[in-house]
């Protein structure tokens, strides 16, 4: 009786962690290097909201989110660079592009005797990587940075390896504004550099720039404050040498959060205006408008809805900026084209 008893208690006490591992569910996402540190903060605070909610994002670059989202092997991607309009025929269904947040992409440098605050114009950032600038103390950067010693050295140019929503902002930019770029190389998550080195991921170009005297490359903010490393002021289009911050970029998305298309596909470097921080750029996640998984597609469909709201308030923290109200708005209401596989909204469930 005992023994009937003992396995009794053990076939209960089973069912019960069987019972807790089926509630908990797992969302598994992939992609942009460049709201990682953002991505992870929410991720985390948000176990307090859905304790039965875990993710798994592995940050493997835009490249590799749109990869993966496309071939359905996450639930859902995230880039910094929006889908092509072939890309999005490539997909099994229809994407959807939800913004999260915006941030800088910096120019920053391992220069000795360069303090932060360098000043560099438009062409001389596209000097550089176009290999046409090749020297510190070249005549296009000592004319904006008078009573500053620049090294007679040679730049090594830092650049990322992997297909990067960060360089498709930045080549944007430079696409933008140098038209040698523009003919010469393009725009795109992944680009023929004409010089410099590879790095993976945000992280890898920050470790070479660190590691490496008298280089010089790309990331995002965060990424250069956590390295301590320095980055520059940029001339954005009044002609004002811009510095990154969370109030440059909330002025660069302002020219255009009233005219943001339905499907949030949108550029917002270069942006007009006198403080606005000219390689800005917003970051979004992939969801497919269908979902596969009803029960799967609520979880991500509250946290989405958990994001435009709550998650806004920790943008700042982290140095990201948050979204427009008007964005916002918009957002929410394409939330709600978001179904099961029957075709039922999951928004509100």
């Amino acid at each position: 009786m005992r023994m009937v008893r003992g396995g009794l208690a053990a076939l209960l006490l089973g069912l019960v962690f069987c019972g807790n591992a089926a509630a908990q569910m797992q969302l598994n996402g992939a992609g942009a290097t460049f709201p990682y540190p953002m991505y992870s903060k929410w991720f985390n605070l948000y176990i307090q909201v859905d304790p039965d909610t875990r993710f798994n994002y592995q940050s493997i670059g835009s490249g590799g989110g749109i990869k993966q989202i496309t071939e359905q092997t996450v639930d859902f991607g995230a880039t910094d660079g929006p889908m092509s309009d072939e890309q999005l025929r490539a997909a099994p269904g229809r994407i959807l592009h939800f913004p999260t947040v915006m941030g800088a992409v910096v120019v920053t440098y391992n220069a000795e005797g360069i303090a932060t605050g360098l000043k560099l114009t438009p062409e001389a950032i596209a000097g550089i990587f176009l290999g046409k600038i090749t020297k510190w103390n070249d005549p296009a950067l000592a004319a904006t940075n008078p009573g500053v010693t620049l090294p007679p050295r040679d730049i090594v140019v830092v650049h990322r390896s992997d297909g990067s929503g960060t360089s498709y902002i930045f080549t944007d930019y430079l696409s933008k504004v140098s038209r040698e770029w523009n003919n010469k190389v393009g725009k795109g998550t992944s680009v023929n550099w004409p010089v410099g080195l590879g790095g993976k991921g945000n992280e890898g170009v920050t470790g070479l720039v660190k590691q490496t005297p008298f280089s010089l490359g790309y990331v995002e903010l965060i990424y250069a404050q956590s390295n301590s490393l320095p980055f520059a002021d940029v001339k954005n289009k009044t002609g004002a040498f811009v510095s990154p911050s969370l109030e440059s970029v909330t002025a660069a998305a302002a020219a255009f959060a009233d005219t943001m298309p339905d499907d949030f596909r949108v550029s917002i470097t270069d942006a007009p205006g006198a403080n606005a921080y000219p390689i800005s750029g917003m970051t979004w996640l992939l969801v497919y408008e269908k979902q596969k998984d009803a029960e799967k597609g609520k979880k991500l469909v509250r946290f989405l809805d958990w994001m435009m709201h709550d998650g806004q308030q920790h943008a700042a923290v982290l140095h990201y900026a948050p979204l427009p109200a008007q964005v916002l708005a918009k957002e929410a209401v394409a939330l709600r084209a978001v179904t099961g596989p029957d075709g039922a909204p999951l928004a509100g469930h």
